[in-house]
């Protein structure tokens, strides 16, 4: 059964100005993963304009994970998408290849190498300071799909708490999140 996962709280307008609130809709597959869509639909009550399947995700966290992620600049792409019928492609004549082979693959950048546990960085599952660059309600609806450890890793990685880690430790999801987002924020104002 399909599941509304998440509401958008900006409008968005298609080619001809029509206004919509864009939402994420998943449902579970039968082989237990879920997919996930975007819906758009018109406040005057018109009909509601969905797109084709964006995502495919293990779980239903995972998908949640997905939808609190999307930026207003991918659902301005989606609702074009939905709006706009695809193109046809026809082949109107043929013409010989201009080489008789591909173009080659680029060689493989050197790998770097393995840090040592004195010198290695914890690696945060987001960079808060570019999803921040989307709004701040953006980056708090990102962080509550993280759990608490995984805040304390990005609070680390990116050197934003001067706090000892056992403070770090005894403090809850939503002071942790609040902590970066503050943090996060400071930083852009002084920096902006």
């Amino acid at each position: 059964m399909a599941v509304m996962l998440f509401q958008y709280d900006a409008e968005f307008s298609d080619d001809s100005g029509r206004r919509y609130r864009a939402r994420a809709c998943g449902s579970e597959r039968a082989d237990g993963r879920w997919e996930g869509w975007l819906e758009f639909v018109p406040p005057d009550g018109g009909p509601t304009v969905r797109t084709e399947r964006e995502t495919t995700q293990p779980d239903r966290a995972f998908l949640e994970y997905w939808a609190t992620g999307l930026t207003t600049t991918y659902l301005d792409g989606a609702l074009l998408r939905a709006t706009k019928p695809k193109p046809v492609v026809r082949v109107l004549h043929t013409v010989p290849p201009a080489a008789d082979i591909p173009r080659p693959r680029p060689r493989p950048r050197p790998q770097p190498q393995p840090q040592t546990a004195a010198s290695a960085r914890p690696l945060a599952m987001l960079d808060p300071f570019a999803v921040f660059a989307e709004g701040d309600h953006v980056l708090r609806g990102q962080l509550r799909a993280l759990d608490p450890g995984q805040l304390r890793t990005m609070l680390r990685a990116y050197g934003l708490a001067s706090l000892p880690a056992g403070e770090l430790a005894r403090l809850t999801q939503a002071e942790l999140i609040d902590l970066i987002v503050d943090e996060v924020s400071g930083r852009a104002r002084r920096q902006g």
